[in-house]
């Protein structure tokens, strides 16, 4: 009986603790049902169902790893049938999305909440045509409350595969009715380049979160400026690819002063900042970089997005003269991307940097040998280095190495532009040379049709340049083709004959023959109507109307040229007709042969005369205190109480020398007519 009534005892504690738990459900207060959980896993540890409660007490506040804890803890009970879900979004919380996939794929049952995280954990690995997939599937055969979530998250999908992907995405037929489905499609076009009309679905979007905001009751400040935050820095980089930096900037720098907990958000307009300030203000780069450096970014980010921002952070490092880190990032980019191009750049542009030209082209021809499929762009910096260091020759075998551009009329510009550079004329007119004949090639291989005009114009190129240099030869073969292909072009018949009389005056004859006729060209002009348009440089004047006398006048003089009246020379005032002018008076008075040069004044011989402290006759008239009407030259002591405070004159000191100027240019006169030779 005892134990019979010890049983009951613990029944009903039991279910009073179930209750307790029930009753905390209900209120969502998971956090206190974790007490009476608690109290009947110890009365039994193996309860699979107070522990899965417990496991969703814990999801519930957030202990993602306390719950995964209990479900690796009790693997016996709770197994993967039982808690798949559970477990896959613990990892899946905890940023550990390969084992998260596992667990999904593992689960015996895939129900509706696994699909959904399925296509999460998809997302997260970037594998949008799977994830697409997966969320046609459930809007297809789910019908509940969060089907406009569903439609979110698939317009979502299809922006990230227009981002990042480059695909042209489908139209799914999703209504806007929301400013996410608003904010993804304008993700969308920004993939696609159509700028414009993203930001217009931008601005949407912000319109009707605006408008959402009426109706949303439990939405704190923070939670509006982060929504608001993610649209206006969509639109900043919106701005930032229209070339309107400064816009962008202003409008970064502002969602940056807001401080928005998104770390994401943040890493991102930092990375944009930097970008727009390059090699200049890089010391509001150094402290954006570090906004990209928080914790949790890299959980937040695409890979692309994470992989530009070190590209970016190894850019800054070598503007900063900071060449070992410069080295040790791109050298870490190029172990994880060994294929892509950015990392061995920055390293040549580094070793550039330090003037060491030759490891930095032997550099890249090593990348070029080891990656065929990238060695164009490679092989285009190289020869960009030859030409920095001066090797034109060089840099043009380098360029013509690269087979798949040495057609394109760009490369055959810049390599006949080059060796004319180097007076290389025979290596130039074999570059048009092999343009020509891959066109003909070309062309061969192709349906029967007209020449490309790209074939047309690189013929045409090569005769001009021949003809430019003397190859006439050589050039009438090119004009022939071209004459060949529109008989009717007479500038290339005019150039064809012009050749030919060097040539074969003869053969240019009858080639002349084929030349339209002067009847035939003569163009129709009305030249009055021509002399009085707006763009005439000149312009006749109308002839007003005669009449009477003055018209019969005009036609009696008609022929009688109207002499004009030589206006008599200037005179000078002093001039005399009865004297002969001077024949020299034409030249410098310095020049003629009676200057003999200008007179010394007799104060300027008599002072400095002599020794040092000795006087001379005329020393007394010198002396100023001898003179009693000059006037002192400066006032004597005491004086200077009568002098007013208003007076103009200047203190002798700082008066300029008369004839100061004269002197200096006497100085400069004398320094042009004298030696060489220096002080």
């Amino acid at each position: 009986k005892m134990a019979a009534a010890g049983g009951t005892g613990a029944a009903a504690a039991a279910a009073a603790l179930w209750s307790e738990v029930n009753r905390c459900g209900q209120n969502g207060d998971f956090a206190r049902a974790l007490k009476p959980i608690n109290k009947i896993l110890q009365i039994n540890k193996d309860d699979v169902t107070a522990l899965q409660c417990k496991v969703v007490c814990l999801i519930q506040n957030g202990n993602f790893k306390e719950a995964l804890s209990v479900i690796n803890t009790h693997t016996k009970v709770l197994t993967n049938d039982v808690v798949a879900f559970e477990k896959a979004y613990c990892e899946y919380r905890l940023n550990r999305i390969e084992n998260a996939l596992k667990t999904i794929q593992s689960a015996s049952q895939q129900t509706d909440k696994l699909k959904e995280l399925y296509g999460q954990v998809l997302y997260r690995l970037e594998r949008y045509d799977d994830c697409l997939a997966a969320y046609r599937d459930l809007i297809r055969n789910s019908q509940d409350e969060y089907e406009e979530e569903r439609k979110t998250n698939l317009s979502a999908v299809v922006a990230a595969q227009s981002t990042w992907e480059k695909v042209m995405p489908e139209d799914l037929g999703l209504r806007e009715s929301t400013y996410e489905l608003c904010y993804n499609s304008a993700c969308a076009l920004i993939g696609q380049g159509k700028l414009n009309e993203a930001m217009k679905k931008l601005q949407k979007a912000e319109a009707f979160f605006s408008f959402a905001l009426i109706f949303l009751q439990d939405v704190t400040e923070e939670d509006i400026e982060a929504e608001l935050a993610i649209i206006h820095g969509q639109m900043a980089y919106i701005m930032q690819l229209q070339g309107r930096t400064e816009d962008a900037l202003q409008l970064y720098n502002q969602i940056i002063k807001l401080k928005p907990t998104d770390v994401g958000l943040l890493a991102v307009i930092a990375n944009n900042i930097i970008t727009i300030n390059k090699d200049q203000n890089v010391f509001d780069s150094k402290k954006k970089v570090k906004l990209t450096n928080a914790e949790g970014v890299e959980h937040k980010l695409s890979k692309k997005q994470l992989q530009a921002i070190e590209f970016n952070k190894a850019l800054l490092a070598m503007y900063t003269n900071q060449a070992d880190q410069c080295r040790k990032l791109s050298a870490s980019l190029q172990s994880q991307s060994p294929e892509h191009l950015l990392p061995v750049l920055i390293q040549a542009a580094q070793l550039c940097r330090e003037k060491q030209h030759a490891k930095a082209v032997a550099l890249l021809q090593d990348f070029a040998d080891q990656h065929p499929a990238n060695a164009a762009e490679i092989k285009l910096t190289m020869a960009q280095l030859k030409i920095a260091q001066g090797s034109v020759t060089k840099a043009c075998m380098i360029l013509r190495s690269i087979e798949e551009l040495q057609h394109k009329p760009g490369m055959v510009s810049a390599l006949v532009t080059m060796y004319s550079h180097e007076e290389d004329i025979d290596s130039a007119i074999e570059v048009f040379t092999q343009a020509i004949q891959w066109y003909q090639q070309f062309q061969a291989s192709q349906t029967r049709g007209p020449k490309s005009p790209v074939h047309l114009s690189l013929i045409r190129e090569a005769a001009n340049f021949k003809l430019k240099h003397g190859r006439k030869k050589e050039a009438i073969s090119d004009l022939e083709e071209l004459w060949k292909q529109n008989p009717k072009d007479v500038h290339t018949l005019a150039q064809l004959i012009s050749a030919y009389s060097l040539v074969d005056p003869e053969k240019a004859k009858i080639l002349s023959k084929h030349l339209p006729s002067s009847d035939t060209m003569s163009l129709k002009v009305d030249v009055d109507a021509l002399e009085n348009s707006h763009g005439a440089t000149y312009v006749r004047k109308k002839a007003g109307k005669l009449t009477g006398d003055n018209q019969q006048k005009e036609q009696g003089q008609g022929d009688v040229k109207k002499k004009k009246k030589k206006k008599k020379g200037k005179l000078p005032k002093n001039y005399d007709p009865k004297v002969t002018p001077d024949p020299e008076r034409w030249l410098p008075m310095r020049e003629r042969s009676y200057y003999r040069g200008r007179k010394k004044g007799k104060k300027k011989d008599q002072v400095g005369k002599g020794t040092q402290g000795s006087t001379t006759g005329g020393s007394s008239e010198l002396d100023a205190s001898r003179t009693a009407s000059s006037p002192p030259t400066s006032p004597r002591p005491g004086s200077a109480a009568t002098v007013s405070a208003t007076s103009n004159v200047i203190p002798p000191r700082h008066q300029k020398p008369a004839g100061a100027p004269a002197t200096k240019k006497k100085q400069q006169q004398k320094k042009k007519k004298g030696a060489k030779g220096g002080w």
